[in-house]
């Protein structure tokens, strides 16, 4: 029998174009974002149950890290009118469309929901910007995986599946470690909860997303990629251990454990964006999982014949 050939692409080169978004600003447009989104729901809802020290530090967070996104995702493109030109047309189909106007209605939200709450001023806008940041907090937490995993990718692409879970929970990850950091303990016990809960939903996701991409899956195990996703399990766990045995009881704790969970969050999107980055550049991980669909496809056919 004569041996499968092993797969070589021209001169050696990638089969796809490798991502030109730079690692920093785009990984910093990816945490901010989820971080500002989650953080608006979580302000919403510290309002709303009479917690208004951390309502006001969430608010100012996420205020200052949509800014922040909206900053990387501008150096990235490298010229500020290339943002204001995808807002001349609105396509449905495109996320990185969907996704500006997201960001050009919730970052006024905010913003607005922000200056009232430290101003004192001004409450009934205050509380009208706060609940329109809150609606469009999660889409604005999860739309970046949707761009990602729309592209050609395939260590983005083929999670597409699990990567908004993934991008969601660390997004509420980052905000219930904000929240830890910058409230009192009084206050502290719905991010206490939603530490538990988000980092438990983003490591449920991920474990989910590496068994089923199969060969794809080390990148995320394997190279700068697995030692950012490492890091985030590391500084996850024991941020969350932190968040529920010691930080309703300890201000130190609670702020020790609200910066392991930001950095947390932090290194998942990079190890998110290296993983795709090594995914790109080697031929097999475009290759097999294609041969392997292809055989599934025919194995099928065959069988409904």
């Amino acid at each position: 029998m004569v041996p499968e050939a092993e797969f070589t692409s021209y001169y050696g080169r990638p089969v796809l174009n490798q991502p030109a978004w730079q690692p920093l600003n785009i990984a910093g447009y990816f945490f901010l974002g989820g971080l500002a989104g989650a953080g608006s729901v979580l302000a919403a809802g510290a309002e709303t149950t009479g917690r208004p020290v951390m309502a006001r530090a969430l608010k100012t967070s996420s205020a200052v890290a949509v800014a922040g996104s909206a900053a990387a995702l501008v150096h990235d493109l490298g010229r500020p009118s290339r943002f204001v030109n995808m807002l001349r047309v609105f396509k449905p189909t495109s996320p990185m469309s969907v996704g500006s106007w997201l960001l050009a209605a919730y970052g006024p939200a905010a913003g607005a929901a922000a200056l009232c709450a430290l101003s004192g001023r001004l409450p009934r806008l205050g509380r009208a910007a706060t609940a329109g940041a809150a609606l469009l907090g999660p889409a604005v937490a999860a739309y970046t995986a949707v761009l990602a995993a729309d592209t050609a990718v395939p260590g983005w692409h083929d999670g597409y599946r699990e990567l908004p879970f993934v991008f969601v929970g660390s997004a509420a990850t980052a905000a219930s470690g904000m929240a830890l950091a910058m409230s009192p303990t009084a206050e502290n016990g719905p991010a206490r909860s939603a530490a538990l809960a988000s980092t438990a939903l983003e490591n449920a996701a991920l474990k989910a997303m590496e068994r089923r991409l199969g060969l794809v899956a080390e990148v995320y195990r394997d190279g700068t990629g697995g030692r950012w996703m490492r890091a985030a399990e590391v500084l996850s766990a024991a941020g969350a251990a932190g968040a529920g045995l010691l930080a309703g009881r300890s201000r130190v704790a609670a702020g020790v454990s609200g910066l392991a969970l930001l950095a947390a969050s932090a290194c998942t999107r990079l190890g998110v964006f290296h993983a795709g980055l090594e995914s790109s550049k080697d031929p097999k991980y475009t290759v097999v999982p294609q041969r392997e669909r292809l055989r599934r496809r025919e194995q099928d056919g065959e069988g409904a014949g």
